[in-house]
C-alpha cells in the first residue's frame, strides 16, 4: 500500500530537514506532502530548496491559517492508500510507521491512533499537560462513546478514502477533536497502538498552550451536537 505522509509546517527550520530525512528512510512506497503555513523563520526557504525531489510535494500558504487548514490543503493532494499525519518537529518517530499502519494493512481497522500513554518510551516533561490531555480525552470519550487513551495525539493513520466521506473544517489545533468526533459518528473501526514520544518544551519550539485546551473542549461539543 502506498502511504501519503502529510506534514503541516510552521516555523520549524531547526527540525524540518531531519524529519524529512527520517520520513524518507522509512521502507514504504510513499509520497511526502509538506504544507508550509507561512513560516517566517527561514523554513520556507529550506523547503523551496527541496521542491525538485520527486518524492516530495511542497505547498505554500500565503498567510498563516493554522494546522487544520494546512492539513486540508495537504489532504487535497493525497494519492496514496493510507494517510499518516506527521508533525514537522521531532516529537514523533517515523520509524514507527509500520506499527501505526499494521491494523489497517491487516484489514482490522479504518483509523489508528498512536497513543503516547500505552507504554511506549517518552520524555518526562509537563505534569499539567498530561492532566490536560487526560481531561480532553475523557471528555472526548464521553461525547463519542470511545475508549481512547490519547485523543490529542498527532499520529493518526487512516484509509485515504475516508477523505471522500468526511469534510473537515477546523483551521487550527481543533482538528484533533473534530477528527475524533467525525470518525466516531461514522462508526469507523478504530484502533490504538503504543508509540514513543520525545516531547519538546517551550524553549525548543513547543506551540500548544492552555488556551488550545479550552478551544478543544468547545470544538468537541460543537462537532458532536451542532455541526452538520
Amino acid at each position: 500500500m502506498k502511504l501519503s505522509i502529510v506534514i503541516p509546517v510552521y516555523n520549524e527550520k531547526n527540525t524540518i530537514r531531519e524529519i524529512i530525512r527520517r520520513v524518507q528512510e522509512t521502507p514504504f512506497e510513499k509520497e511526502i506532502i509538506i504544507i508550509d503555513d507561512y513560516s517566517t523563520d527561514g523554513t520556507r526557504e529550506i523547503l523551496k530548496s527541496l521542491s525538485n525531489d520527486k518524492e516530495i510535494k511542497v505547498l505554500f500558504h500565503e498567510k498563516n491559517k493554522g494546522k487544520g487548514a494546512a492539513l486540508r490543503t495537504g489532504f487535497r493532494e493525497v494519492s496514496g492508500d493510507i494517510v499518516i499525519i506527521q508533525d514537522a518537529d521531532l516529537e514523533y518517530n517515523p520509524a514507527e510507521y509500520e506499527r501505526l499502519i499494521a491494523p489497517i494493512v491487516e484489514g482490522k481497522a479504518d483509523v489508528v491512533y498512536g497513543s503516547r500513554f500505552l507504554g511506549g518510551p517518552h520524555r518526562v516533561l509537563f505534569f499539567w499537560h498530561y492532566v490536560g490531555n487526560k481531561v480532553l480525552t475523557t471528555i472526548s470519550n464521553i461525547l463519542t462513546n470511545l475508549n481512547l487513551t490519547d485523543m490529542e495525539t498527532c499520529y493518526k493513520a487512516f484509509r485515504a478514502d475516508i477523505l471522500k466521506e468526511i469534510e473537515f473544517k477546523s483551521n487550527r489545533f481543533t482538528f484533533e477533536p473534530e477528527f475524533t468526533v467525525k470518525v466516531a459518528k461514522k462508526k469507523y473501526r478504530i484502533y490504538e497502538t503504543p508509540i514513543s514520544y520525545m516531547g519538546r518544551d517551550y524553549s525548543e519550539g513547543k506551540k500548544i498552550g492552555w488556551k488550545d485546551g479550552v478551544t478543544a473542549i468547545v470544538a468537541l461539543i460543537w462537532y458532536r451536537f451542532f455541526d452538520r
